[in-house]
């Protein structure tokens, strides 16, 4: 079963500091390389067919580095950036009707594919969205409580319990219905809570955060250390 994927790189980086003053955030590298290039390499070996990659803050330069990726398109936002719900959006029209994979940019991962792992778990008889969770105790890089907690039927609520890993797999009917714009995805995610439609599954390895300069030595830490 393969899936389009949108991979989000449009961030400015802010939290980056000066690393982001003339590159965009995914082009900073961990472990040797580039931050998008680990996001890539799960996707080829994951169940992705089509790629679509947003970008705003110094688009071009994430273009050029996949120009030569078969199946890759761009989705550039311009003149504002459209977060994650209206980014998505946006791309549609490039993704298709289908339920999509989301990946984002700013991490890397030991363990399982986490794509394989949303596949693997995606029921669209009962689920909406399912979102990939890691607990607290296997997310580096991290600051701040978690996001939901998830019921024996992996059924999502809020609450500072696992921590959303930035990927997930989604039906986009509720993103087409709404009128084109700015706007977050937890938006559409309160109408499926709210809808009983919003699910979890808990990666079995560990995650983290690459958002500030400190988490890209922690990053480089925790791959060694799967290694």
């Amino acid at each position: 079963m393969a899936h389009a994927l949108m991979l989000f790189a449009a961030g400015f980086g802010t939290r980056m500091g000066a690393l982001t003053k003339t590159r965009p955030k995914p082009l900073i590298e961990v472990a040797g390389r580039p931050l998008i290039d680990h996001a890539l390499a799960l996707i080829d070996a994951g169940p992705v067919s089509d790629v679509v990659i947003n970008t705003h803050y110094l688009g071009r330069q994430i273009a050029d580095h996949v120009a030569a990726r078969p199946r890759t398109a761009i989705s550039h936002e311009t003149p504002q950036i459209l977060e994650t719900g209206g980014g998505l959006q946006k791309a549609l029209p490039i993704l298709g009707p289908d339920p999509v994979f989301t990946l984002n940019t700013d991490a890397v991962w030991t363990g399982p594919n986490p794509l394989n792992t949303l596949a693997n778990a995606w029921d669209p008889s009962r689920m909406e969205a399912l979102l990939l969770l890691v607990s607290p105790e296997a997310a580096f890089g991290h600051t701040g409580a978690g996001d939901f907690y998830v019921d024996s039927d992996s059924r999502l609520t809020r609450g500072p319990g696992l921590i959303y890993a930035g990927t997930q797999i989604l039906k986009t009917e509720r993103l087409a219905a709404r009128a084109p714009g700015k706007f977050s995805l937890n938006e559409i995610w309160n109408e499926m809570l709210a809808a009983g439609t919003l699910f979890g599954v808990v990666h079995p390895g560990s995650w983290c955060d690459v958002g500030r300069p400190d988490g890209i030595a922690t990053a480089e830490a925790m791959l060694a250390g799967a290694q």
